[in-house]
């Protein structure tokens, strides 16, 4: 791929007000590249389960970062992007760009129905994002001073989600990145107690991490009054991704960038000098 072949115009940028689609949207502006967001509270609108909004989105664009919600292990979800796809190309996209989850099946499946078009794509496929202890997820649980999570001492190698920003970006701007799948993952895999515990350590405050039963924590989201098809998604990560098929090291990040990823330890410094931790 020449630097000719780099497509250019304006991005759509689905999920661009989640953990990476908003620090995939920033970085564009600050190059001064054209974004649009794609949510349902922009304008024009974007949401998944409304495919009429989904001609207004992709008016004009040029290539899409692909983020679904909640998430491709849910069963509706390749339909859905299945079809999305086939619009996207449709109306002249150049690029697609999708986030995938490591250790899904049902996201693999997603990834080969986007390898199978005549379009350009570049595919990351991610562990589980450290800022899940920061942004949303974890938060409350951190600041409440007990992890409580049908979690087991299986290790998961957190991935930093500005790494996956940075190489998005690459990808959407750069040569070299055309029909890449890039498994993106940390340099070193962590139990979630060890990862609680370098939180507690950073904010000296007391975090206890407790494994809980499957049951009991399905009956704790349910009494929160969440919608079946999320509970369901988090028992079937906790249950099936977090089997321990995560566990080994990839290296999507050094051939995406050509470095180390980032650090779970460095993650835990950045965020604990905020005082998000400890509001």
């Amino acid at each position: 791929m020449s630097k000719a072949d780099i497509v250019g115009g304006l991005t759509l940028v689905t999920g661009g007000t989640g953990k990476t689609g908003r620090r995939v949207a920033d970085r564009l502006r600050a190059m001064n590249r054209p974004v649009r967001i794609g949510s349902r509270s922009a304008e024009p609108s974007f949401d998944w389960d409304d495919r009429s909004t989904w001609g207004p989105a992709l008016q004009g664009v040029q290539s899409v970062y692909v983020t679904f919600q909640p998430d491709l292990a849910v069963p509706r979800a390749l339909a859905i992007v299945r079809a999305f796809f086939a619009e996207a190309v449709g109306r002249g996209v150049k690029k697609l760009l999708l986030l995938s989850g490591r250790g899904e099946i049902e996201a693999e499946h997603a990834e080969q129905a986007l390898q199978q078009l005549d379009v350009d794509w570049t595919i990351l496929r991610a562990s589980w994002f450290a800022q899940n202890f920061s942004e949303n997820y974890f938060l409350d649980s951190i600041l409440a001073g007990e992890v409580a999570l049908p979690m087991g001492e299986v290790p998961e190698p957190f991935v930093d989600v500005d790494d996956i920003a940075e190489i998005a970006v690459a990808a959407l701007t750069e040569a070299g990145h055309s029909r890449q799948l890039y498994e993106l993952t940390g340099p070193r895999a962590l139990t979630f107690a060890e990862a609680v515990g370098e939180i507690a350590s950073a904010t000296g405050r007391a975090i206890r991490c407790v494994d809980v039963p499957h049951a009991a924590y399905r009956a704790t989201l349910e009494q929160a009054q969440l919608p079946a098809e999320t509970i369901d998604l988090v028992l079937y990560l906790f249950t099936t991704v977090l089997d321990g098929r995560n566990t080994p090291i990839a290296d999507g990040v050094q051939r995406a960038l050509g470095r180390a990823p980032r650090d779970f330890s460095d993650y835990v410094r950045r965020t604990a000098a905020t005082g998000v931790w400890n509001r």
